[in-house]
């Protein structure tokens, strides 16, 4: 793994995956992609690992794709399940995840966190599928594992408005396990991990295993989001609605 997107930090039994572009809300784009994929291949050869713990550098967690980025994607793009593929290995990660979320928890960090088994989330969080208001739809999963997590009419709702959602009803409608104060949010996540951590490490995976079996089905629903996504990365609207999105975010002064 050599890339400045993404770092881990190690103790005994734990380790902390760490996206690493505050500068960007830590949003995703190829690069950071690609390395966590690297960091996830190396994590999954460790056989000391009792629970891994994923959280964001600087005040958010995710705030999303690279909208930049993502505005350039093409149907071929999403066909490759560029950050689905990315989340399917991290739900099949074999020991037990956290998603530790500060801040924005957006589109496709959102996306990352439903990936993780638990959600400890700050009092500061917030949490959404927006995907709608840019031309798209949640394609990285989160037409399958929100309904899941918290049923399908709050999905539905979810989805179709890109409404967020603070702490409180994260946790109320299941969609977060815990809420911590901000200052001590990574302590709150910490605890749960070690709660987990002193069980049975074979039983943990093996739980983890079959809990992921609970549901089936959801490869043919990941792949009918990219499928439909590929329709909407081609569209005039999608450019359209991005592109007002990019010219909002751009510093003032700077020539459009």
């Amino acid at each position: 793994m050599e890339s400045d997107r993404v770092r881990i930090e190690r103790e005994e039994g734990l380790a902390w995956l760490v996206l690493n572009r505050p500068g960007q809300r830590n949003a995703l784009d190829l690069e950071m992609v690609g390395a966590l994929h690297g960091a996830l291949a190396e994590l999954e050869q460790d056989r000391g690992l009792r629970c891994l713990l994923v959280r964001g550098e600087g005040e958010h967690f995710a705030a999303g794709a690279d909208i930049a980025e993502l505005k350039r994607r093409d149907a071929l793009d999403s066909l490759a399940g560029i950050n689905s593929r990315l989340f399917r290995r991290l739900e099949l990660f074999p020991t037990p995840t956290i998603a530790v979320v500060q801040g924005m928890a957006l589109g496709g960090g959102c996306e990352l966190a439903l990936a993780c088994d638990l959600r400890v989330v700050a009092e500061s969080a917030k949490l959404g599928q927006p995907e709608v208001s840019l031309g798209i739809i949640p394609a990285a999963g989160a037409t399958q594992r929100l309904p899941r997590l918290i049923g399908l009419g709050r999905a539905r709702e979810l989805v179709l408005t890109g409404r967020l959602v603070g702490a409180d009803e994260a946790v109320a409608i299941g969609l977060a396990n815990r809420v911590a104060p901000d200052a001590n949010l990574h302590e709150a996540a910490r605890a749960l991990a070690l709660e987990i951590a002193k069980q049975g490490a074979m039983a943990t995976r093996l739980a983890k295993a079959a809990l992921n079996g609970a549901f089936p089905g959801i490869e043919q629903g990941l792949a009918f989001e990219s499928q439909a996504q590929a329709l909407l990365f081609e569209s005039p609207e999608k450019h359209e609605r991005m592109q007002r999105f990019l010219d909002r975010k751009k510093p003032r002064g700077e020539a459009k």
